[in-house]
């Protein structure tokens, strides 16, 4: 059944924990996962959660551990000294051990790798920190199972077998050469339907789909996305074999970039978090919010150019809202679409001009439908003629100019290396709205017959 945190769970366990009553605490969260553990900790306050934390096997502690959210995981390491550090890295696979030693201050990493007991592990673990965290070398664990190809599958048996203590799930067996280079996998079935004395090398399926440890989380989901891959092989430039990818660890992957991303285009220009202080949150939002202000000011100085304009017919003010809104919706959609296709690698491959000219095309139809709504409308409530061609034509052309920009600016930040969800959000918006005020006064001076 699924746990499910209630307010009455806290109080209850929060009065135990404020009696000290061990045994109590320990017989309410005995039955729990480690996720549901994690989700009580992160509600308490820090003497709360070491109380409990201090009543879990090192096992379920590491778990926990991993299941906590960074900002919570971080004040907490902090509180547990170098010895208590060590022994729950010492239960935890080589990637995640590397992902808890990575969050601790330089000073403490190597204080805390030197103390855990198992010293092949702390080697493999300061391996993994050596690589970029959003590579494939930084993702990956180094705990898998491998045979040599010369080796009988009773030999391979055996060899799994102390292999597979270090290997929480054992989804592929990997087969290598003496040097180590990755060759091919080899399935149990094979293996169990041959006799013990079959030589791997007759048997295993030569290649495997694998990348190199300089691989950046992008091209990682990639692979697994289009290959429905579960686990994935991760090579050194010389094809050995020195880790795996496994696809949870592909999910939080992708958990990070959607939030980040989301972020961005929504105009935070930092990874916050709901925790953080006041002036955190304020300096990330800050800088979009002023280029935002700045847009606004340029806007109300087009409008001030064309106020002429506006003395002839004050009625035109009525449909600014209208036509800078309508350009900033089309540009979110048109980015939108991009940002996706480039983020899951379902773009076709069409150049930048055949997808601008694509994008033309449907905001041609949207935006005339629009404008035959907005003329319509126009006439029946009585507006000037000039008026209602004012807005219709310039509605067509914001739309036009917001669909090509919109499918523009994340094409081309892409291809400048740039996060491409840059180009969604305040800095469309902000530059839609420019432009539509320009076209639309622009659009009412030729219409009412006003000179240049």
């Amino acid at each position: 059944m699924q746990f499910e945190l209630s307010n009455e769970f806290l109080s209850i366990l929060k009065e135990d924990i404020a009696r000290g009553d061990k045994d109590t605490v320990a017989a309410n969260i005995r039955a729990l996962y480690p996720p549901d553990i994690a989700e009580i900790l992160d509600e308490v306050n820090l003497e709360e959660a070491q109380f409990i934390f201090r009543l879990l096997e090192n096992e379920v502690g590491s778990e926990v551990l991993m299941e906590l959210d960074e900002d919570v995981r971080e004040k907490f390491l902090a509180s547990l000294s170098d010895d208590e550090i060590a022994d729950f890295v010492d239960e935890l696979n080589t990637d995640d051990a590397a992902d808890i030693i990575q969050e601790l201050p330089e000073e403490r990493q190597e204080e805390v790798l030197e103390k855990v007991e198992d010293e092949e592990h702390s080697e493999n673990i300061a391996d993994l920190l050596a690589y970029d965290e959003n590579s494939a070398g930084g993702l990956m664990a180094k705990e898998l199972i491998k045979v040599n190809q010369d080796w009988t599958i009773l030999r391979c048996v055996r060899e799994m077998r102390k292999q597979a203590e270090d290997v929480d799930k054992v989804f592929t067996v990997y087969v290598v050469n003496d040097e180590g280079v990755l060759l091919g996998i080899v399935s149990l079935k094979r293996m169990l339907l041959n006799s013990e004395r079959t030589i791997i090398k007759d048997i295993f399926e030569e290649g495997a789909i694998s990348v190199k440890t300089d691989a950046m989380a992008e091209e990682i989901i990639q692979v697994f996305e289009k290959y429905d891959m579960v686990v994935l092989p991760v090579v050194d430039e010389f094809g050995r074999l020195v880790g795996r990818i496994t696809v949870d660890d592909v999910m939080d992957v992708v958990r990070e970039e959607t939030s980040k991303d989301y972020q961005m285009m929504s105009g935070i220009s930092e990874d916050i978090e709901t925790t953080d202080s006041v002036w955190v949150m304020s300096r990330a939002r800050l800088p979009w919010l002023l280029i935002a202000m700045m847009g606004g000011i340029v806007g109300a100085m087009v409008i001030a150019n064309y106020e002429d304009e506006l003395k002839l017919s004050p009625q035109m003010a009525f449909f600014i809202p209208l036509v800078v809104a309508m350009g900033g919706n089309v540009g979110i959609q048109s980015s939108a679409l991009i940002v996706q296709g480039l983020a899951n690698n379902t773009l076709s491959k069409d150049g930048m001009l055949k997808r601008i000219l694509k994008e033309l095309m449907v905001g041609l139809l949207n935006g005339l439908a629009c404008s035959i709504v907005l003329i319509a409308y126009s006439y029946v409530f009585s507006y000037p003629v000039a008026l209602s061609l004012t807005i219709g034509a310039s509605l067509l052309a914001v739309i036009l100019f917001a669909a090509a920009f919109g499918t523009f600016m994340p094409l081309t930040l892409h291809r400048m290396k740039i996060d491409p969800a840059l180009a969604t959000g305040p800095f469309i918006t902000t530059s839609n709205d420019i432009i539509g005020l320009f076209f639309y006064f622009m659009i009412g001076r030729l219409m009412y017959g006003l000179a240049f």
